[in-house]
């Protein structure tokens, strides 16, 4: 990590050293801020980080959008048009239409990717999102996995 002031980085790091153990133990958010200070983080994108977890994991609650197997057309807004460029408009609608996120998990990384609050978003941040979204969520191990397996650029295999 080269760039100690960037939100993606920290969630990175925390992400990194966390969540990605078979037993996760994630420190109280005052701990979290003190260790991410000791790693060089700077204080005001320490809390800015905090915060966006603190969204992540209010999310698991969200009420579903639509029946298990409807289709809609998603239409993105003038901000989102704006914020995410082309490549990960079509990244996001790939990932939904493979199965890996459904339209709930979909809104969850879209607005997760805008409140990063970055000037350039890209599909690699896009994943990274996507992942924590993922492993946010309840009884999503299977699509977890297999998001896991398209960050670390790992061929999975889809179930039969």
């Amino acid at each position: 990590m080269t760039d100690h002031g960037n939100v993606l980085d920290i969630l990175i790091y925390v992400f990194d050293r966390y969540m990605l153990v078979d037993d996760p133990d994630v420190p109280e958010r005052e701990e979290l801020a003190e260790d991410l200070q000791k790693a060089g983080f700077e204080g005001e994108t320490v809390e800015r980080a905090l915060d966006w977890l603190a969204d992540l994991a209010g999310e698991r609650h969200r009420p579903e959008l639509s029946p298990s197997g409807a289709r809609a057309m998603r239409v993105f807004t003038q901000d989102e048009l704006q914020h995410l460029p082309v490549d990960c408009r079509g990244y996001l609608l790939a990932l939904e239409r493979t199965g890996i996120l459904s339209p709930q998990q979909r809104e969850i990384v879209i607005e997760r990717l805008l409140a990063l609050e970055s000037a350039e978003l890209d599909v690699d941040q896009l994943k990274w999102v996507a992942l924590m979204v993922l492993s946010s969520q309840p009884g999503e191990e299977l699509a977890c996995e297999r998001m896991e397996d398209i960050v670390f650029d790992l061929p999975y295999s889809r179930p039969h």
